[in-house]
């Protein structure tokens, strides 16, 4: 398949979503759907589901909607996720743990081959029939077994060292949920920076704001009756 040229992030960041609910619709037993249905469930917009199918040549048919079943593969196809990517994941702390543990990288278009970290006490032990090894034998294990990407769950201060490393054998692919910028140092690299705290301050101005009393919105943006002030005074 040739590459794409001009496709928005934004277009490319929504397809996972629509991959999951046509998958779920798929598992419900539903064949076909237009774009206004599926925009219904999503909370979306049909046109916005219909100009961004169209970035990659539509798939749907007038009169009759899309084939969730096409549908939901052709999405997949674009996403990649036919592909086994070998991944390795550095850092089995609590965060690495319940990565490795409960995402299914099969599925997702990743193959887990490796998990890495520098405590002695975890080294050797097993995590879903993967034994720990030490961040010692990165080098070996990567010339052996070439991984396209690592899953980088270590504190913000070893990552300058171990994307070094990593970026010298050959791995060129990163999901980081550190707060260190890789792709500064190595533009050349395709990087998914995970930012939990950035979500869950997101969400707490959401909250925030939905707790705002409306008499304070009001009093904040009302404009101001000079004349009546005047009046008032005068009285």
């Amino acid at each position: 398949m040739a590459k794409r040229e001009n496709i928005s992030m934004s277009v490319i960041r929504r397809l996972p979503r629509y991959y999951r609910f046509l998958h779920q619709l798929k598992n419900m037993g539903v064949t076909r759907i237009s774009s206004k249905e599926l925009s219904e469930k999503m909370g979306s917009t049909a046109s916005q589901i219909r100009q961004d199918l169209n970035c990659f040549g539509g798939f749907g048919q007038q009169g009759y909607g899309y084939s969730v079943d096409q549908l939901c593969h052709e999405i997949g196809n674009i996403l990649g996720i036919q592909h086994a990517h070998k991944c390795i994941l550095v850092g089995v702390g609590n965060l690495g743990q319940a990565i490795a543990l409960h995402l299914s990288f099969e599925l997702q278009g990743f193959k887990l081959i490796g998990l890495f970290d520098s405590d002695p006490a975890k080294i050797g032990t097993k995590l879903h029939g993967t034994a720990i090894q030490s961040t010692d034998s990165l080098p070996e294990f990567c010339k052996e077994n070439h991984p396209a990407m690592a899953i980088l769950c270590v504190p913000r201060s070893a990552v300058p060292h171990l994307s070094d490393e990593l970026y010298a054998l050959g791995v060129r692919s990163f999901w980081n949920f550190s707060h260190y910028d890789i792709a500064m140092k190595y533009p050349d690299t395709v990087v998914e920076n995970v930012h939990l705290n950035d979500s869950l301050m997101t969400l707490c101005y959401r909250i925030s704001d939905e707790l705002l009393p409306a008499s304070q919105e009001e009093e904040e943006t009302a404009p101001v009756d000079n004349k009546t002030d005047v009046k008032a005074e005068k009285k």
